[in-house]
C-alpha cells in the first residue's frame, strides 16, 4: 500500500502509534487556510447585504443566523454519508472539491455578479453557499483524526491548523484593510467588496490543492474501518448514542461552542470598525499590531503543543483559559479608565494595549491547539465506547449544535451595533465615539470572551480524557484491531 512508505509507526507509550511525516502535516492543514479565507469573506456579508441588496443592518443579521440553521441540519445528513461511503481513493478529497466548488461559485455570485438582486436573491444565494460551506468543511476537519493517532503528534496538527487560522486571516485582512479598502476611501462600497472576492476565492483553490496533495496516501479506505460487527452500518442513532453517552464529546461541545460563539462575535467586521475603526481611530493600524503579533502568538502555539503532548491538552486549555480571562478583565479596564483615541496617537498608550492584544491572543491560540487535538481525542473515544470510527459524524453533530449557537454571533454583533445607532445604516471608520458605542465596542470585544472561557473552565472539570487516558485508549484500540487481524471473518465490510 502507498500509505506504508508515508506513514511509518513510533514505538513510545507501549504503543505502535501511527505517524506522518511534517510535510504531509503542514500541507494537509492548509485545509484550515481556505476554510479561513472563507470564513473572512463571510464576515463581510453584513456589508455585502447592506451595501448589494439594500437590506438594512439588523435584518440582514437575522437572515443571516435563520439561515445558517440549513447549514445545522445539513452537517448530520452530509457527515451520515460521508461515513457510508468509503471509496478505493478514499473520501475526504472527494467532498472537499465538491464543497469548494459549489461555496466558490455562490461566493462570487453574492459579492460580484448579482449586486442588487434584493432580498430573496441573497438569501436563496447564501443557502447555496451553506451547501458547499458543509460539505468542504467536514471534510477537511476529517483530516485530523485520521493523519495520525499519536498524541504527541495531534497537537502538532493543532499548530499548523491554529497557525493556518490565525496567519491566513490575518494577512487576508491587511489585504483589505491596508491596501484595498483605502483604494475605495475607507469605505465598504460594492467595488471594494467584489475587489475582495475576486483575491480571496482563487487563493482558497490554492489552499484546497496543495491539502489535497498531502492527504493521497492516507486518504484510503483502510484509515476509516472501525472494529463493530461487521457489515454494520452508520445510522442516524449513532448520532443520537454520541450525544446521549459520550460524556467527554458533551463537555467539549460546551467549551467550544461558546468560544465559537464569542469568536463569531467579534470577528465580524461591523465589531473591528466600532473597536478600531471608531474608538481606536485608525482601522489600518490595529491591522498592522496584529500582523506584528502574529508571529508570537505561534511560538505560543508550538509550545502549546509541546506541553499538550507532555501532558494532555485538558491542561492546557484549563490553564491557558484563566491567564485569558485574567488579561480580559485587564483590557476592559483599562480601556475603560482611557481615552482610546490616545492607543492610535501615543506611544505608552499604544503599547500598553498591544500588550494585552498580545497576550490575549496567545492565550487563544494556546486553546484553540489544544481544542484541534481534543476533537481527534473524542474520536478516538467513541470508537473504543461504540466500535465505529466517526471521525464524520463526531464533526458534523459537533457542527449541528454549533451553528445553532455560534450563528448567533452575528446576530448579537448586528443587533449590539444597532443599539447604538447603527440601526439602518452599518458603522464606519470614519463615524464619531461617543460612550454608549465605546460600551458597546468593550462588551463585544473583551466580555463575550472572558464569559465564554468561563463556561469552558466549568465543562473542561467533567471532561475526563487525560494524556494518561488517551494512551489508554491507543493500547486498547491496538489491541482490538490485532484481534481482528487474526480472525478476519469478524472484520468489518
Amino acid at each position: 500500500m502507498t500509505q506504508a512508505a508515508v506513514v511509518t509507526p513510533e514505538q513510545h507509550d507501549e504503543v505502535s502509534y501511527r505517524r506522518a511525516k511534517t510535510w504531509q502535516i503542514a500541507l494537509s492543514q492548509m485545509s484550515s487556510g481556505m476554510t479561513m479565507t472563507f470564513y473572512v469573506l463571510v464576515g463581510l456579508l453584513s456589508y455585502v447585504a447592506n451595501e448589494n441588496y439594500g437590506i438594512a443592518l439588523g435584518l440582514a443579521g437575522l437572515i443571516l443566523t435563520a439561515s445558517r440553521v440549513l447549514d445545522g441540519f445539513l452537517n448530520p445528513i452530509l457527515a451520515l454519508v460521508m461515513d457510508r461511503v468509503n471509496t478505493k481513493h478514499g473520501k475526504i478529497r472527494l467532498f472537499m472539491i465538491a464543497g469548494w466548488t459549489i461555496r466558490s461559485i455562490a461566493a462570487l455570485l453574492l459579492f460580484v455578479w448579482s449586486s442588487g438582486g434584493g432580498v430573496i436573491l441573497f438569501v436563496a444565494l447564501y443557502l447555496i453557499y451553506i451547501v458547499g460551506n458543509v460539505s468542504c468543511d467536514i471534510a477537511s476537519i476529517m483530516i485530523q483524526p485520521v493523519i495520525t493517532n499519536d498524541p504527541r503528534q495531534r497537537p502538532v496538527v493543532g499548530v499548523w491548523s491554529t497557525a493556518y487560522s490565525y496567519v491566513v486571516p490575518l494577512l487576508l485582512t491587511v489585504v483589505s484593510n491596508v491596501i484595498i479598502l483605502p483604494m475605495f476611501g475607507n469605505r465598504y462600497t460594492s467595488e471594494m467588496l467584489a475587489a475582495v472576492a475576486l483575491f480571496y476565492v482563487p487563493l482558497s483553490f490554492v489552499f484546497l490543492a496543495l491539502s489535497c496533495i498531502a492527504i493521497k496516501d492516507v486518504d484510503v479506505p483502510e484509515n476509516f474501518e472501525g472494529f463493530s460487527a461487521a457489515g454494520e452500518k452508520v445510522r442516524p442513532r449513532d448520532m443520537w448514542h454520541l450525544i446521549k453517552d459520550n460524556r467527554p464529546f458533551q463537555m467539549y461541545i460546551i467549551h467550544c461552542v461558546s468560544a465559537k460563539l464569542s469568536q463569531q462575535t467579534m470577528s465580524q467586521a461591523i465589531v473591528g470598525t466600532v473597536v478600531f475603526g471608531i474608538l481606536v481611530g485608525n482601522i489600518q493600524l490595529s491591522t498592522i499590531v496584529s500582523g506584528i503579533s502574529s508571529l508570537p502568538q505561534i511560538i505560543f502555539a508550538i509550545i502549546a503543543a509541546r506541553y499538550c503532548g507532555k501532558l494532555g491538552s485538558r491542561r492546557v486549555a484549563i490553564a491557558s483559559m484563566v491567564v485569558g480571562i485574567i488579561l480580559s478583565v485587564a483590557a476592559i479596564a483599562y480601556c475603560s479608565v482611557i481615552d482610546m483615541r490616545l492607543i492610535s496617537t501615543s506611544t505608552i498608550p499604544m503599547v500598553i494595549f498591544f500588550a494585552l492584544l498580545l497576550f490575549l491572543g496567545a492565550a487563544k491560540m494556546c486553546v484553540t491547539t489544544a481544542d484541534t487535538a481534543m476533537r481527534s481525542d473524542v474520536v478516538d473515544y467513541e470508537l473504543i465506547r461504540s466500535g465505529k470510527y466517526l471521525p464524520g459524524v463526531v464533526t458534523a453533530t459537533y457542527n449541528f449544535i454549533d451553528q445553532f449557537v455560534s450563528s448567533l454571533g452575528i446576530t448579537i454583533a448586528a443587533f449590539g451595533v444597532s443599539m447604538v445607532g447603527f440601526a439602518a445604516a452599518a458603522p464606519q471608520p470614519t463615524d464619531a465615539p461617543t460612550p454608549e458605542i465605546k460600551v458597546m465596542g468593550l462588551f463585544l470585544y473583551f466580555v463575550i470572551p472572558a464569559l465564554a472561557w468561563v463556561i469552558g473552565l466549568i465543562s473542561m472539570k467533567c471532561y475526563h480524557l487525560t494524556r494518561e487516558k488517551m494512551v489508554e485508549i491507543q493500547v486498547n484500540i491496538a489491541d482490538k484491531k490485532a484481534e481482528l487481524a487474526q480472525n478476519p471473518s469478524k472484520q468489518p465490510l
